[in-house]
């Protein structure tokens, strides 16, 4: 994602089961984590591993393909601290040590002009100290998995064949996925379509030919470089509807996957569900996660973009529920503001990371009055059914409105 949205993350389903739906959907809270580790994985990414104290080890269980927001201060133009908040994938199979810690590892990649990922790069050193958010979202497998520590959980009785299309940074939840999925049962292959622009770009080589390396007959690995020319015509060039037809109909064997992993930029995650719906994919199967929506937002911080009341207009009544606490707010109509901004303004720790419609971490439930949601990347249709919303997207349309982000 974009600095103003969510750099380079991807987070932005249901589980099945209630251990899943608890882990995926826990409340999210901030807790300083020592740096252990930072390895350099391309000229402009870094591999960052936070060590996690027994204390804090359940806090951070985490089922693969979910992420953590990163909290820090940084000065804005004028020099004031501002807080600046960024989400980024966990690019590791969950573990456990023998003392009871464990530890969470993110790939950040630097985005042109991104504040936080070119500090990352740039300055980022093992023993610094940051905040970081409890894992959450839902970019997990949805039928396969039922927690962190019961990879056998997946279903043996018959061969399950996943598929993963990936670009860039996009395959940081990706990896976390397939090292589980393929450790947990010999009966799991795992396709996987990587595409980059150039060989030197491509994030966690070694690891891949690792995996290719260990299971040689279950996990397939397609490189697609842009702007490099391989043997194959079709793992040349970009992923572009022709190519994607030709790999699906000779390479993958679309009609026999069993679930989805779609990760990367909206153009190429938009297109693969595009035709795989096309050929008639149940969407069910179908899990995606974004970098960018494209419409960054101006979410100023942790405190929401300063409004003031309208005595003379007219204004929207804005009430909501966090942690057992009511609170309200007071929004004109005129500044057009989201339910998250306005409840920013008044209670700083409700829950947040992308503000951009995509990780789901604002969502709440419309306990009444009406608004109009913007975008949605985050919630399964069950979910909108069940009157959730995205905070952040979310716009009132009536007078009075009231959301429960307990719920």
């Amino acid at each position: 994602m974009t600095d103003q949205l969510n750099e380079t993350a991807a987070e932005p389903a249901e589980a099945a089961t209630e251990q899943t739906e608890g882990t995926a959907r826990r409340r999210a809270s901030f807790h300083p984590l020592e740096v252990s580790g930072v390895r350099r994985l391309t000229n402009d990414s870094i591999e960052v591993t936070f060590a996690v104290p027994a204390a804090l080890a359940d806090e951070y269980d985490y089922i693969p393909g979910q992420y953590v927001a990163l909290r820090a201060q940084f000065p804005d133009e004028s020099g004031t601290p501002r807080e600046v908040r960024r989400s980024y994938s966990i690019c590791a199979a969950p573990r456990r040590f023998e003392d009871g810690s464990s530890e969470i590892k993110v790939a950040i990649k630097r985005d042109l002009g991104g504040v936080f990922s070119t500090w990352a790069n740039e300055s980022l050193e093992a023993g610094a100290t940051l905040d970081v958010m409890s894992p959450a979202g839902a970019f997990i497998s949805k039928h396969r998995m039922t927690g962190l520590n019961d990879p056998s959980s997946i279903d043996t009785e018959r061969e399950h064949t996943f598929v993963a299309v990936a670009a860039g940074s996009g395959i940081t939840p990706i990896m976390a996925i397939a090292r589980t999925v393929l450790a947990a049962d010999e009966h799991v292959r795992f396709d996987l379509v990587y595409a980059n622009k150039a060989a030197m770009d491509v994030m966690f080589v070694e690891e891949l030919a690792d995996l290719k390396d260990r299971y040689p007959s279950r996990f397939a690995l397609h490189h697609v470089l842009s702007r490099e020319q391989r043997i194959s015509p079709l793992l040349s060039g970009r992923v572009d509807s022709e190519k994607l037809t030709t790999l699906l109909n000779t390479v993958i064997h679309a009609d026999d996957v069993d679930e989805w992993f779609l990760c990367g930029p909206f153009e190429l995650v938009q297109l693969v569900r595009d035709t795989l719906s096309a050929r008639g994919v149940d969407p069910e199967k179908v899990r995606f996660e974004l970098f960018t929506t494209g419409t960054p937002t101006n979410l100023e911080g942790n405190i929401g973009r300063p409004v003031v009341e309208d005595p003379s207009g007219a204004n929207v009544e804005i009430e909501f529920t966090l942690d057992g606490l009511t609170g309200a707010v007071t929004s004109p109509v005129s500044a057009n503001e989201t339910i998250l901004n306005a409840a920013l303004r008044v209670r700083p720790d409700v829950p947040f990371a992308c503000a951009g419609g995509v990780c789901g971490t604002c969502r709440a439930k419309l306990v009444s009055g009406t608004v109009d949601m913007a975008e949605n990347y985050a919630l399964e249709p069950d979910e909108v059914e069940r009157g959730y919303v995205l905070t952040c997207q979310s716009r009132p349309t009536s007078e009075c409105v009231s959301v429960d982000f307990d719920a």
